[in-house]
């Protein structure tokens, strides 16, 4: 990739924007972690925009459970009749209406007076004594009749299940089915989506649940990104993820992306999240502290408002003993 030096500006927010030389660098960083893997990311420029499209990996923080979109297998196992299966036009006519059975001809079989015993002669293949067949004696060409079309049931063969799950991601594997449509995704697994740096996150929100035939509505939900210190940063409305992602550096062992309830969730910032990993004992030793600091300046504040009211009082004091002047 050619990472030459630029001076434009690309936004990463509302009101918000980063240098392109800068936003490369970081974008060169990004890829040389992921050489070799299917998540580095590629830029272009359309129209003098600049754009970053790649996958952007996305981890399940989710406590409540999803409801995926009803879809009935049965619907997507059924394709139209081919000419190439034999039985897909059993019972059609030629513009696809249902035909009457055919019935049997009914054969009467009659026994054929043997021939006096004199004119018999044996035949090479009737050497057990079995007659031989007359060639004018009508014979049925054996067909495939409808008793051996039938139906397999909920038998299917793995090209209808692959058919099946064609246009529908499995999220860790599991699938839509009747008894779970309404489930919850392990706690930190990991997804991706395709998207690019214009893109916004409602934009993202719609994309991923779109992807997996999630049912609720994307204001259920918000984008974080989450460190291992324990901060929560909220991804705004006018944030772009994958911008915000290559800012953050590519390791997901400091930072990741998640996907969590808007109502389930709050933000932790930097100076909060490096006290959450204490044990009580030490934040309440933290708490006393930071009290007695507060005790210590409120004195001090004390004490100088006490001199400087000492001090106007004292002032006030010899302007009425001197006497006015005209």
């Amino acid at each position: 990739m050619d990472y030459s030096h630029q001076t434009s500006l690309v936004p990463c927010g509302q009101d918000k924007y980063i240098s392109k030389n800068e936003l490369l660098l970081h974008l060169k960083t990004y890829n040389l972690y992921y050489e070799g893997q299917n998540l580095q990311l590629r830029h272009r420029e359309e129209e003098d925009e600049f754009i970053v499209e790649g996958l952007l990996n996305i981890s399940w923080g989710l406590r409540r459970p999803i409801r995926l979109q009803m879809q009935d297998d049965n619907e997507r196992i059924r394709p139209p009749p081919s000419s190439s299966s034999w039985h897909s036009g059993c019972n059609l006519g030629a513009q696809g209406t249902i035909l009457k059975p055919l019935t049997m001809p009914n054969i009467q079989i009659s026994e054929v007076d043997a021939p006096p015993e004199s004119e018999q002669t044996p035949s090479p293949t009737d050497s057990r004594g079995l007659k031989p067949l007359q060639e004018d004696t009508p014979q049925l060409m054996r067909t495939r009749s409808d008793v051996g079309v039938r139906r397999r049931g909920n038998v299917r063969t793995p090209s209808d299940q692959r058919r099946i799950r064609r246009h529908r991601f499995s999220i860790n594997g599991h699938f839509y089915n009747h008894k779970t449509s309404v489930f919850t995704p392990a706690y930190g697994s990991v997804t991706n989506v395709r998207i690019n740096s214009t893109m916004t996150t409602p934009q993202v929100l719609k994309l991923l649940l779109n992807k997996f035939k999630i049912e609720n509505s994307a204001e259920e939900f918000a984008l974080y990104v989450v460190h291992t210190s324990g901060e929560k940063q909220k991804l705004k409305n006018t944030d772009y993820p994958l911008v915000a992602r290559i800012l953050q550096g590519p390791c997901e062992q400091v930072s990741k992306v998640f996907l969590m309830e808007k109502d389930q969730v709050e933000e932790v910032t930097y100076d909060v999240a490096q006290y959450i990993k204490f044990e009580m004992p030490v934040l309440k030793s933290f708490i006393q502290k930071l009290q007695e600091e507060e005790d210590r300046e409120v004195k001090k504040l004390m004490r100088k408002y006490t001199v400087l009211r000492l001090m106007i009082r004292q002032r006030l004091e010899e302007m009425a003993e001197t006497p006015a002047t005209i």
